[in-house]
Parts: structure tokens; sequence; C-alpha cells
């Protein structure tokens, strides 16, 4: 078979050369020479046209065995006439004609000449089987396979490689020319040796053509890429293989920088600039939506800095809301979020500037705002954070900006629009302002523009001591710069200086500790202001004690005190704290672990990551060298590891924890102290009579309860069942997931530690280098099931054969021996007889029951018996509510862990609802009557001012009712101390008895807040606030009127009377500027209050729902607000719409920041798989009537943006993110563009109006391009092309064309579809300017006629040519009724070029277009 198709090849090439040959003696016309050609394809079996076999020959005889002028001719009449494909040729040519160019230049002229004509012609259609060929040989004249490194199978894959391989030979041959040599390394192996045919007779005039050839070919060149199908083929090259794209910007250099020489030809100066800035453009990564109509208007507008930013209240940026709302829900210390602080800020600062087309010092002085709004003395109550509000300023916020300023910028550089890049070269940032050192500039603008904000710079008074010490820093340091260069500071060279110090003293301190900034920031204007005072100011001369401790001094009383209270100022003296604690003397090593999670650790924010760091390493101490013995080595650290576990188990230490992203690492490190000391017995028998002993059980207890904290064990049942498609919704986790995390970051992590500023997520490899798994603690695992069953399902009754009921009726003796020795308790099954006393002699005066001698494991499996037990004994009245909440005390008392047992019993058993209620009536027990009612009202105040309406809890009359375990458990913690040593306590049994109420029957908040209210009354204002929050748990209705009030706090009110040109209340209104005034009724901002309930919405699915259809209104309805005086119509001018726009955007933006914050990713892929689908596929016409198309366009609009910023905000915008993330982000914005690809397809019918669904689908997709262009690499080819082909169908090709750039390597071969697509409709577009300079003004003149329920407009279009520069003929046509709001105008006019062109113009009622209109 191999040798009849040679040998047919044979004798079609034979046929073809005789066929040429005898046209060319008979000097036939080349039309002739076409027909006869077409003779001999069509005449041969297997050969079609266009035929690649064809070309392959006349290409050879051309190149330059018969180099004729006529076949020349021939060949151009075999490309206009379809014979030919021209890329193919062009390909055959350029590998050969290229090398030849000095030898052959009238041939080089002449394919010059092909080259412009024919680069982007129509290409004829072709069959499979030509196509096949012809990729083949186009692959092997040009080596596409081996210089692009990929299988080109496709041919849009071929027209893109091939032209760009093409331009970058002229351009190598142009460097040739004028005496440049560069190293070509691509496969391009164009030096040839050949001999050349003398095709003149004199030297000079063949030196003369190549001069003129080579300024011919740059000249082609300059034209050739001005074509915006060139452009598009650069930018896909630009986009898949940037450092091919690398390679020609370095040729082009090379060739300016040789132009500007002297001994260059002027002549090329101009042809060069012009091809150069070509080049150059295909750079711009911007989407080429049509800007002349109003959906590009508003996308062209979304990318450009919005007109709210520009005057906000209080100087606040409305569209910077999403870091306002991050930084307040941070604050929430019951979240301990898994990740990083750090991480989610700096992605989102990223997104953010993107999103917001703002320079580096906008963004960065937008975060230190948002974090200086959130520095502010909290309600007194147990969960100050405080401690956590400054960490967030002056420790995560610059380490943020350290990631933000160090991370790599190839990826944002590219999608800044030219008016970006502008604003940034007007802020002195460089070009797209990207680069490190304009990041750093920003920085430094930033910090300086803080001092304008002097109101949210007052330090709180438990700063205001280190914000003395850092104003007088600088101040000494520029007193001794100042001698040091000899000049005279009066008054302060010889004096110690006190200064008034602020917030941006302690910030700027914070970024110097971090690199970020040097100490010339002390020089800036206005950034000192002190008094200067005497040398014998004895609070300046005072020696820092951790120079008394690097000195070698030993951890004494007093120094240790004052360690405490003093934080380190470098991370040497940590470091030596650190060694302390392991190696240290014995009496030294509790002190130093102590000293760690002092100030040091709330108040060492310039160091505080590595604080966090050597923290969670005595979590896990490493085995002494010297060590033996079968048991383990963490019991001789025992007295370290109590002390570090009571500092760090602090509310304020793990919230800091938290925010620097170690709960895993934390979890993993107390997993190990639990299955260790829970195993072992105590050696005495005698209870600890203070917490502040070191004791087995209180070393467990300690890291028991710190685990159980970080796994939020205290969440009631009905919440944990509440999940997703998919996953959990919400914060929730299992000791599991958080294994699972810190294991891939042990995986992941594959450098170093760095030595200096690092985050504390890239810090957990120092840990463990091994995977650690629950199955590695079988002591910890049991628990961990038994749990979990006990929650699932009731328990039996006590028996004496069962072990783990022997130990639960040792504990029943141990709480309520004494009642059952006097009699007070009757013998039953459920409690403990007499008999199961113990049996040894006890003197008539002793009270204290004897200490079962029990492992700490195995008193926590028999509590929830125990508690059965006791539950059962005083329902049924043998057992006081007293006596049983003095037994349960005594049991905390015993072994504290087994509060954690108690929490989650009760919680379960209130979930069942199988306990009657009890009457809290002061007498069995305590009652809340004596301001229950003033609880109420006070709840019902701050609902009623949220916009939220309050149910009556209580009549008034009747005591107060809860259920029994929900009775029990506040009984108990009522009587637990207000004490330091008692937080970790504190801190298990607050969120519980929140979580627990939330499962009750009824609303049980305001009688636990009551009761609480009156043991301690400063708490009085906390626990309102914190009782308001119940109502949302299950009432979704409260749900959504409070969201609604978040977004009028926000925007402003949609009633009518309501000025539209009234400034939105801003980022105040929705988070309050104060939460109360010491002595008035707390005061909670809508935002607040839903950001510290979102959490524990139990249906949080609903919040979607909620939030869109509210987009979706005030979008409509704001969109109305800036119409005219006298009519209500939008404005036609240009601002108007930007403000309308820029209002949708807000609206947008808080929704997605409010949408994130609730739910995160659960809630997001939620929003595209379903929410969004299901309002699109809605019919909403007979709730709102008819709108005005302007408002359905805007109302599209901001879904685009909700959407898509949601999604940023879950995923990113960038490459970096994990595997994990990566697929999730693939499949949900798969699954919502293979929807949207289906109703375009006609698959699907829609039940919103069409112009809400073409605003959506084309801003959609214009925002993903401008803001999001990786998430197209991962939608799925097929989806793009019907995509491309549905904008196509709304006339907005150049958006398509954008999208599929945008698509990979494997989009271009629908880029190539798309472009032959243009070229179809226009096939002279190269001959035409790229504008066509037809000015139209489209007027509407309407009258308004009353016809009784609604008002009619009618009106008729006026067309009037305002200028005919480019055209001859204009005539119109109206296709619409007159009583329709919109019309869609044809209008037809020819060019002086003789092309009839057609714009098809949609018009809405009240807006003038006066504009070009793009052909």
């Amino acid at each position: 078979m191999e040798c009849a198709s040679s040998e047919s090849e044979s004798d079609f090439r034979e046929r073809v050369l005789n066929t040429v040959k005898a046209c060319q003696q008979r000097e036939e016309p080349p039309l002739v020479w076409a027909m006869e050609a077409a003779k001999c394809v069509l005449g041969t079996a297997g050969l079609g046209l266009p035929s690649p076999e064809l070309g392959e020959v006349v290409v050879s005889q051309l190149c330059f065995t018969n180099n004729h002028p006529s076949l020349w001719k021939f060949l151009h009449q075999a490309l206009s006439s379809g014979l030919l494909y021209p890329l193919h040729v062009l390909s055959l040519l350029t590998s050969r004609v290229i090398p030849h160019r000095w030898s052959q230049p009238g041939a080089y002229r002449l394919y010059l000449e092909l080259l412009s004509r024919y680069a982007f012609a129509s290409n004829p259609s072709v069959a499979d089987a030509c196509r096949d060929k012809i990729i083949k040989s186009v692959d092997d004249a040009l080596q596409l396979s081996q210089t692009y490194k990929i299988q080109v199978f496709e041919l849009g894959h071929a027209l893109v490689l091939s032209f760009f391989s093409i331009v970058v030979c002229l351009v190598d041959g142009i460097l040739d020319d004028w005496g440049l040599k560069i190293s070509v390394g691509e496969g391009h192996n164009m030096d040839v040796e050949f001999e050349g045919y003398p095709n003149f007779k004199r030297h000079e005039q063949r030196e003369q053509i190549r001069t003129t050839n080579s300024l011919m070919a740059l000249e082609m060149l300059g034209n050739l890429t001005d074509d915006r199908k060139a452009m598009a083929l650069l930018r896909l090259v630009h986009l898949n293989m940037p450092e091919k794209y690398d390679g020609l910007l370095q040729r082009m250099q090379l060739l300016e920088a040789h132009n500007l020489s002297p001994s260059n030809m002027a002549s090329a100066s101009q042809p060069l600039i012009k091809l150069s800035a070509n080049i150059q453009r295909a750079l711009v990564f911007e989407c080429q939506l049509n800007k002349r109509q109003l959906i590009g208007m508003l996308t062209s507008i979304a990318s450009r800095k919005p007109a709210s930013c520009c005057a906000s209240e209080a100087g606040r940026f409305a569209c910077w809301v999403p870091l306002d709302i991050y930084m307040e829900n941070a604050m929430d210390g019951k979240q301990f979020p898994v990740t990083s602080a750090v991480d989610i800020l700096a992605e989102t600062i990223s997104t953010l500037q993107v999103f917001n087309g703002a320079s580096w010092h906008e963004t960065f002085l937008a975060l230190w705002l948002s974090a200086l709004r959130i520095e502010r003395d909290p309600l007194e109550g147990p969960i100050p954070h405080l401690e956590a509000r400054l960490c967030v300023l002056l420790s995560i916020v610059p380490l943020a900006i350290a990631h933000v300023v160090e991370e790599n910028s190839t990826f944002f550089a590219p999608i800044l629009s030219e008016g970006m890049e502008s604003r940034y070269k007007e802020t002195g940032q460089g070009k797209g302002g990207i680069g490190h050192s304009s990041r750093k500039q920003g920085l430094i603008i930033s910090l300086q523009l803080l001092g304008q904000y002097p109101a949210l710079l007052c330090p709180p008074a438990s700063a205001l001591s280190s914000a003395n010490n850092a104003a007088a820093k600088a101040i000494n340091f520029i007193s001794k710069s100042s001698t040091k260069n000899g000049i005279s500071t009066s008054g302060c060279g010889n004096s110690f200086v006190k200064a008034g110090g602020d917030m941006r003293h302690l910030i700027v301190e914070a970024c110097i500790a971090r690199n970020l900034v040097d100490a010339s920031a002390y020089f800036w204007p206005g950034y000192i202001s002190a008094s200067v005072v005497s040398q014998s100011d004895p609070s300046l001369l005072q020696r820092s004690p951790w120079s008394t401790l690097m000195d070698g001094a030993p951890l004494t009383g007093p120094l240790v005190n004052a360690l405490l209270t003093t934080p380190a100022s470098c991370l040497v003296e940590i470091e030596k704290l650190y060694h302390i604690a392991l190696n240290g003397p014995e009496e030294e090593k509790s002190a130093a672990a102590k000293i760690l999670c002092g100030a040091s650790l709330s108040r060492g924010w310039n160091i505080q990551e590595h604080v966090v760091h050597f923290v969670v390493k005595l979590l896990s101490p490493p085995v002494p060298p010297k060590f033996t013995g079968t048991r383990s080595h963490l019991v001789d650290y025992m007295p370290m590891l109590s002390a570090i576990l009571f500092g760090a188990a602090s509310i304020d230490t793990v919230h800091i924890l938290s925010l620097h992203g170690v709960v895993p690492e934390v979890a993993a490190s107390l997993m190990p102290l639990c299955e260790t000391f829970g195993s072992l017995v105590p050696a005495s028998s005698q209870k600890s009579s203070t917490y502040d002993e070191t004791s087995i059980y209180m070393v467990f207890s300690s890291a028991f309860l710190f685990l159980l904290r970080l796994w939020k064990f205290y969440r009631p049942p009905l919440e944990q069942c509440i999940t997703g498609r998919g996953g959990a919704i919400g914060s929730e986790l299992t000791l599991e997931y958080l294994l699972l995390l810190r294991n891939s970051r042990m995986q992941s992590s594959d450098r170093p530690v760095q030595d200096k500023m690092d985050s504390s997520s890239n810090m957990h490899i120092l840990l463990s280098d091994r995977a650690i798994y629950i199955d590695s603690y079988p002591k910890l695992r049991t628990w961990y099931c038994q749990n979990k069953s006990c929650i699932a399902s009731t328990l039996s009754g006590l028996s004496i054969e069962n072990p783990v009921h022997q130990v639960a009726f040792k504990i029943l003796n141990l709480m309520y021996g004494k009642l059952t020795r006097s009699g007070t308790v009757s013998s039953n099954s459920s409690t403990p007889s007499s008999n199961t006393t113990s049996s040894s002699p006890e003197s008539a005066g002793e009270d204290v029951s004897p200490i079962p001698m029990l492992s700490a494991w195995e008193v926590l499996e028999a509590v929830p018996y125990v508690l059965e037990a006791t539950l059962t004994a005083c329902a049924h009245g043998r057992l006081s509510p007293r006596d049983l909440t003095t037994g349960l005390r005594d049991l905390v008392d015993f072994l504290p862990a087994s509060l954690a047992a108690m929490i989650s019993y009760f919680s379960a058993e209130v979930t069942r609802g199988v306990w009657k209620p009890v009457p809290m009536n002061g007498k069995d027990w305590p009652s809340p009557a004596a301001n229950l009612i003033s609880v109420e009202s006070e709840i019902k105040e701050i609902l009623t001012a949220a916009g939220v309406e309050f149910p009556s809890y209580s009549s008034g009359v009747s005591p107060a009712m809860l259920p029994l375990p929900m009775a029990a458990l506040v009984s108990l913690t009522i009587t637990f101390k207000l004490d330091k040593s008692l937080e970790y306590l504190h801190a298990v049994a607050g969120p519980a008895l929140e979580n627990c109420a939330s499962g009750c029957p009824w609303p049980s908040m305001p009688i636990i807040g009551s009761l609480w209210a009156q043991k301690v009354r400063r708490w009085h204002d906390f626990i309102v606030v914190s009782s308001s929050r119940s109502i949302f748990r299950q009432n979704q209705e409260a749900v959504a009127q409070l969201l609604r009030s978040c977004f009028t706090s926000f925007l402003g009110s949609l009633h009518l009377s309501t000025s539209p040109l009234m400034s939105p209340s801003g980022v105040n209104g929705l988070l309050g500027t104060f939460i109360s005034t010491r002595g008035l009724r707390p005061r909670v901002a809508p935002g607040f209050l839903y950001l510290r309930s979102c959490r524990t919405i139990h249906h949080v699915q609903y919040v979607n729902n909620v939030i869109v259809e509210l987009v979706a209104e005030f979008a409509r309805e704001l969109s109305t607000r800036w119409a005219s005086t006298d009519s209500p119509r939008l404005k036609s001018t240009g601002a108007s719409l930007a403000v309308a726009t820029a209002t949708a955007k807000e609206v947008a933006t808080l929704g997605a920041s409010l949408l994130w914050v609730s739910g995160g990713l659960q809630l997001v892929q939620e929003l595209y798989q379903e929410t969004m689908p299901t309002w699109l596929l809605s019919a909403r016409k007979d709730k709102l009537g008819n709108l005005r198309v302007v408002s359905r366009i805007v109302e599209g609009y901001a879904m685009a943006y909700l959407l898509v910023l949601s999604g940023a905000m879950a995923w990113g915008v960038a490459a970096k993110q994990p595997s994990w993330a990566l697929s999730r982000r693939s499949h949900v914005i798969g699954v919502h563009m293979d929807f949207v690809a289906g109703v375009l397809d006609g698959n699907i019918s829609l039940g919103c109006d069409p112009a809400t669904w073409k605003a959506y689908v084309s801003c959609l997709v214009g925002l993903i391009v401008n803001f999001a262009p990786l998430w197209i690499q991962e939608v799925k080819q097929e989806t793009l092309r019907k995509l491309a082909n549905g904008l196509r169908g709304w006339h907005e090709c150049e958006l398509a064309l954008s999208l599929l750039e945008r698509g990979g390597a494997a989009a271009m071969d629908s880029v190539a579809e798309l472009l032959n697509a243009f070229l179809a409709l226009f096939p002279c577009v190269r001959d035409l300017p790229r504008k066509i300079p037809v000015r139209i003004r489209i007027k509407r003149r309407s009258t308004m006629e009353e016809t009784g329920e609604r008002t009619a407009e009618k009106g008729r279009e006026k067309i009037q040519v305002i200028n005919k520069e480019g055209a001859e003929q204009v005539k119109t046509t109206q296709e619409s009724k007159e009583t329709e709001p919109s019309a869609s105008l044809k209008i037809h006019f020819t060019t002086k070029a003789r092309e009839t062109h057609h714009l098809s113009v949609s018009t809405i009622s009240g807006v003038r277009f006066d504009n070009l209109y793009d052909v």
C-alpha cells in the first residue's frame, strides 16, 4: 500500500509539473493555470480541494527550481480560488524563502506580499483527510511540535503557532539583516547552506533590494500585527506559552536598541515603533467587551474604581466592606478557624485589589483602617478579646502584607486593564503596580496616610504604654542620628523622651520588625509629636527584665513577675526561655513556660508568630537524650506542661492561637497528653485543695478540655447532624478532620521554616515528621466512640456486674455517699444502695467519702451512667435539686474533665426532649424572676432596633421553666467562681450553655441570661446581647429580617421618601462604631448582630435564598435612585450610570461577604449549583410587575458580580490553592457554566426577564475574563464553545473571543474558528479602518397618557446622522411598537469602500446613545 501511494504521489507530481510547464510555454493567464491544476487534483483518486499535495509541488518549484513571476501569479490565483490552503502555503514558503532571502530577494519580496494578503484570509472548508495532511505538513515545515513541545492535532493550534513562528522568523531575519545575531534555540533551524541563483546582473541592485526588503518586512509586520486577529493570536501565545512570548519581546528590545544607534536607517524608526507597540499591546489582559452597548459599559465601569470609593462616610470605602466583615467576624472568640488568618487576609487583599481596580497604597490603607476599626474596648464579659483585636492589627495584618509584598506577581500583572495601569503610573508604582518594590512603596504611602485618621489612632488603655515606648524609640533614634551627623538637637541631646504615642507608632514598629519598612519611617513628616522630660524621670531609668534574664539571672519571684508583664523584644529572648523550659533547672521549667504564655504571647506583637510557634512546640516536648523507663517521658515534664496548658488555655490566648492557624497542630499535640495522663492512676488518694496544685487529674483535665474546645464538642446533636451534600455546613469540626489537616500540612511543607519572618502556617512542620491518627491513641478513641454512642442513643440502667457500672457506683458514692449513709437517698436500681458504699471504718464526724483510685479515662467512661442515675433520681423526687447540683460540683472538683461528659450528656438529653420541664421558682431551682422581665425588655429593644420582630418569651406570671438537664447544667455553672484559674472551665461552660439552650423546644436563653446576670452584674450588657442572638437559631423569618436590616444599614433605605442622593450609612451603619456606653442600654448594629449569630443558624441554606433576593431587590430599586427629578428614566450621562453601577456593585459585594461568612465553601457551592440557577429559572413577573429595562440590566449585573465575588472569596482567583480546593473550584464552576451553556443552547427554558438574562451572562463572562481568568481553563472546552456561540448571537463577538483566549492551549482551535467567523462576516476587514466613524444620535420623544390604573408611554425614535465621514448612505428601520419601552433599530450604511454593513442597535427608553459604533 505504501508503494502504491508513493507511486500515485509521483504520478500526480509529474502530471502537475507537465501542466504547469505547458501553461507556462503557452503563456496562459493564471486563471487557466488554476483550472488545469484543479483538473489534475480532481482527476486523482483520494485528493480533494484545497489540495496540500498541489501546494507541496508548487512551492517546491518556486523554491527555487522554477522561480518565475508567472508561477507566483499562478500561486496567487490558486490561493484566491481555493485550490490551496493559505496557512499551508505560507508555512511552506516561510521555511524555504526566509533562509534564502539574501540570494533570492525577489522571491522574498513576493513572499512578503503574499503574507500580507493571505495571512488572515478566510480559509476554505477542508475535508478531514486534507485537514490532517495540512496540519502535518505545517507542523513539519515549521517544526511546531519540536519548538513548542506540544502535539499539533487541530487546525486552530497550527494557525496560532504557525503565525507566531512566522513573526519570530521575520524578526530574526531583520535582526540578521541589520547585523544582529541572536541564538534561535527554539527549533527554527534557518541557517541552511544553499547555492543561490543570481537573479540580478548588478551586485549593487541586489544589495539595494535586500535593504528595501528588510524595511518592507518591518512595515509588513507592523501592519500585520495591527490586525485584531493578530492581536488575538499573539495574546494566545502570551497566555499559554509566556516563555516563548518573552523571547519575542527580547528580540524587539534588540531591534529597538539598534534602531536608536546613529548607524541605523532613520526610515525604520516609525515602522519599528508601530511593531513594538503592537507586540506590547498583546500583553494587555483585558476583556474586549463592546463598550458602546449598555452591558459593555456596565462591565467597563466594574473594571474601574467605583464612584463610591471617592466619597464614603468617614473616609471608608464601601467596596472594601469584605475586609471589615472578615475582621469583625474573626473577633468571634467562639469560632476557631483552622486556617491561618494571615493566609486568608493575604488572599483577600490580593483578590479585592484586583476586583476594585485599586492601587496598592489604597488597598493597604483600606486594610489598616479595617483593622483599626475593630481595635476598640468591647463589652465587659468573659470574652474581652481586646488582646485578640490588637493581635490582628499588629501581628496578623503585617504578616499578611508581608505575604502580599513577597508573593510572585506573575499572575496578577496581566489581568490589569489599561486604566488600572495608568493609575499605578500616576502613583509612581511602575507598570502594573505589582512588583515587589511597588507594593512596598504602596505600603509606605498607606502608613503615611494613616496620620490623617487621628480618631482611629487613639490607643486603648492597655496599649498606651507600648505606644508611648514606640514613639520614644523613634525620637531617640532621631536624636542619635542627628548627634552622629553633627546636627544639634536642642533639648534632646542628653535627655530621655516620654512621647505621646498612638497606634500608628505601634503599626510602624510591627512593620519594621518584619522588614517591611526601615527606620527612615521615623523621619516622616508629622510622625513624631513628643515632649522632652528630664533624665531623672524614674520610669525611664528602669532596666528591662529581659536584659536581666539574658545576663544569666535565675528565674526568681520578682524577675518572674516582671517577665510575665513585660513582652519580649526579640526572638533570642524567646528562644532562651524555651530552652529553660525544656532543659533548665526543675524549679525554673514551669516558670519559663508560664512566662512564655504571658505578655510575650498576648502583647509581643512584633514577634508573636514566633512565640506561638514555641508555645506549640512546648506542648510536644522531645524525649530527653538519656531517658529510660517504661512510662512516657511526658510525665517528667508534668510541671512544665501544667504551666503551659493553664497559660495557653485562657480565652484570649486560644483565640490568638487560632488566628495564627495552629489549631490542628495544637490538637495533635494535646492528644498524646490526654492519652498519657488519662491512663495514669493518681498516687495520692486525697483531693487537691486548690486548682494551682499540679496533679495528674489537673494536667489531664487541662489538656482534655483544651482539646475539646478546639473540636467544639459542645455543639448540640441536632446541629452536628445538619450536613449538606459534600460536607458539613458552617464550621463544624471533628477530631479526624483536625488530624487530617495537620497531616496534610506536614506533607505539603517541603521547605524548612525560615529563621526570619514567616506565617504561622509555615511553622507547623517542626512539630513532628510523622502522620498522626486517632487510632494511635486507643483510650482517646474509645472515649470518642462512646461519646458518639451516648449522644445517639439512651443508656441502660446500672448493673453491679458491669465493670464500667462498678466505677459509676464508686463515683456516685463519692458524690452522694453522705446522703446515702444518712438515708436521704433511698436504695433503687438507679442510685447506689448502702451496700455499695465503702465498708472502710469512718469516724462519726467524717463527711468526706474515700477518693476512688481510678484513671481519668475510667471516670469519664462511667460519668454518663452517673448522670443518668442522678437525673432519674431527681426526676422521681429521690434527690433534691440542691443535692443534685452539689454532687455535680463535687464531681467537677474531683475531675474537672468530667464537665465535658456532663455537657455532652445534658445536651443530648435536652435535644431528645424526654425530660419534663422544672419550675425555676427559687426554691428547688434558682429563679430568674428578679430580672427576667428586664432582660426580655432589653432583648426586645436590641432586636427592634435591628429591625427584627421580638416574640415574647414569658408572660411574667407563671415561673420560668427549663428542661431538667438544662436546669441542672445552668445550676452547676453558676456555682463556678470567677477566678482566673477556672477560666479553662468557663471557656467550655459558656459556649456549651448557649448551644445547649438552642436544643430546647422553646427559647431558654433569656432565662439562662437572667440567672447569670444576677451572678455577675458587670456582665449584664454582654449577657443581654448574647441572649438576643438565640432567636436566630431556628427562626428563619427573624434571619430574613436581620439580613434586610444589614442591607438597609449599609446601603440606605429603599423607601420612596428617601432622597436618592443621600449617602449610604456604610460600614459604620452596618457594624457600628461602638456597642454601648457605660450606664446606657446596649446598642448593637445589625451587621454585628448577624455576624455573631450566623454560624449558629440551623438552616443556613435558607440564608442563600434570602441574600440572593435582597441583592436583586436592592440592585433594581437603587438603580432608579439616580433618575432625573422630572422623569423616571435613568439619566443619560456616564456619571449617572457609573453611580448606579457602583451602587449595584456595593449591593453585590455586601451580599457576597455575608454569604461567605455565613456558610463558607458550602454556601458558595450551593449558590453556584442550586440557588442562582433556581433564581434564573423562576418567574417573578407577577410579583415585580413591569420594570424598566435599565433595572433589569443592573439586576443581572449585580447577580453576576455576586456570583463571581463569592467564588473569589471561597477559592481565590490564583492557582496557588491546594489541589483539593482547585478540584472543587473546577467542579463547581464547571457545573454552573454547563447550566449557562445549556440555556444558551436552547436546552433549558428561563423564567427571568430576557434583559436580566443577557446582562447576567455577558457580565458574568466579562467579570471572569477580567478578574478570574484562570477559572476559564477549568471549564470544559465544549462548554466554552457553547458560551462563545451564544455571545456571538448577541453580537458580543469580542467578549466571546476574550473568553476563548483564556481557555488554555486546548481552546486555540476554538479561537481560530471564531476568528475565521469574523473574516466570513467581514472579508475585507484588513482593508477597512478598525472603527467606522459614523456618529448616530438616537432620541426618543415621548408622551405620557393616563389610562386608569397604569400610565402608558408612547413615543417615536428619531435617528439623526451627525457625521457621514465614513458612510455614504444611511437608512434606518424601526422594529418596535410605539408602546414598548425598548426598540430594536437596524441601521444600514455603505462605506466608501463599497462594503454594506448592518448594525442592530438595542435602545432603551430614556437612554440616549451618542457614540461611535464599532464594526
